[in-house]
């Protein structure tokens, strides 16, 4: 089974841009995603963006589509989010998380990933 340590967060500016990288240890296959999601204060934990081992493939949430990209970080077997034109809604504890033959429309469900991170704080402010 997969073990995820997330680094990189930390305070940023709005506007300015931040890169969350997550390794993982332990085997992984053709039917591994590695997603990220996160968790502001009092709010259910969201889904952020998901890509796919198989075939590359990435989803988006919308609500960070056109700012944040998610790529496969082979070196660590993980996953790096980068964020750009941050805001302060933004802010949260990051969590990557690590699933196995999920489908298109089960990336963005907590419940179908089985490994995630300890997660790393995200603050936006001026």
């Amino acid at each position: 089974q997969v073990q995820l340590v997330e680094s990189g967060g930390g305070l940023v500016q709005p506007g300015n841009s931040l890169s969350l990288s997550c390794a993982g240890s332990g085997r992984t296959s053709s039917s591994t995603v590695m997603g990220w999601f996160r968790q502001a204060p009092g709010k259910e934990r969201e889904f952020v963006a998901a890509v796919r081992w198989s075939d590359r493939s990435t989803r988006i949430a919308n609500s960070v589509k056109g700012r944040f990209t998610i790529s496969r970080d082979n070196a660590k077997n993980g996953v790096v989010l980068r964020m750009n034109s941050l805001k302060p809604e933004d802010t949260a504890v990051y969590y990557c998380a690590a699933g196995q033959r999920l489908i298109y429309s089960d990336l963005p469900v907590v419940g179908r990933y089985d490994t995630w991170g300890q997660g790393t704080q995200v603050t936006v402010s001026s």
